[in-house]
């Protein structure tokens, strides 16, 4: 992990289009202003969280493709 102090209007870049910016400082908080591109989620990671557990249970069960649509051996008709 990549550690950097900033103090209050400072930025960090990340990659060519992403600013970080941080906008206040109050005790223990870190209010913090940042400008991506519309097509880059930004989410508190308590919400990415919660959006990634209701993506998990909204997604039916994974099933090996050869457990799909076997046919067995009872239903194999032979000449």
């Amino acid at each position: 992990m990549l550690v950097l102090s900033r103090k209050r209007d400072e930025s960090i870049i990340i990659g060519k289009n992403i600013v970080l910016t941080i906008v206040d400082i109050r005790g223990d908080k870190v209010r913090l202003g940042i400008v991506a591109p519309s097509t880059v989620p930004v989410h508190r990671k308590e919400v990415h969280d919660a959006l990634q557990r209701e993506r998990s249970a909204a997604s039916p069960a994974i099933t090996s493709p050869a457990a799909v649509d076997a046919p067995s051996a009872s239903t194999t008709n032979t000449p």
